[in-house]
């Protein structure tokens, strides 16, 4: 294992234990996550770039299945319909684009999950806006200190971190750990 190697794995090391200070806030989550579920409500989820990308990856795992044969849940990654991302960012703006969606398909019943590894992208603060106007709960999944958007958010996840791989790292451990807990919920279907 060469040295650099090392120093990474360490880094992800020291993240990942810290994450304990964070254990009240991603178990408040989950039970938030589980409630919307039962509720008949959907899971929307947004985020940039590899937050984008792990917005996709839990909306799957909710989908489809994370471990456990199941029924489906409600979960939309709002990063993933290029019409709607291409023809907002074109004849509005790129800062709205999921604000945009949030009002089209959001209610009171939904959870948005707020995915900045900044806690600053402005996109994500104007859909947790959004989502505050309409009646959704926001958890929050961010790093550095926050940002703005725990200010937005009903739920804040913090991840101890300044570094966005780290950071990033992080949030899908926690994504993962959402999805086990739902299917400790859901369990067993026939429907799956």
């Amino acid at each position: 294992m060469s040295k650099a190697f090392d120093v990474v794995l360490k880094e992800h090391q020291a993240v990942i234990d810290q994450l304990i200070t964070c254990s009240d806030a991603i178990e408040a989550a989950s039970v938030m996550l589980v409630a919307t579920l039962r509720q008949g409500g959907k899971i929307l989820l947004c985020g940039n770039g590899g937050s984008a990308a792990d917005c996709q990856h839990i909306a799957a795992e909710f989908v489809v299945r994370y471990e456990k044969k199941r029924r489906a849940l409600a979960a939309i990654a709002l990063t993933t319909d290029s019409s709607i991302l291409t023809a907002h960012a074109n004849d509005y703006d790129f800062d709205t684009v999921f604000a945009r969606q949030v009002e089209a398909i959001g209610n009171e019943k939904d959870c948005l999950i707020a995915i900045s590894t900044s806690g600053n992208s402005k996109n994500i603060l104007k859909a947790a806006e959004a989502a505050k106007l309409k009646g959704l709960p926001v958890i929050a999944l961010t790093g550095c200190e926050g940002g703005k958007l725990i200010k937005q958010a009903s739920i804040s996840i913090v991840v101890p971190s300044k570094v966005t791989a780290r950071i990033q790292e992080a949030h899908i451990l926690i994504g993962h750990w959402w999805c086990a807990a739902v299917e400790e919920v859901f369990g067993v279907s026939n429907h799956a």
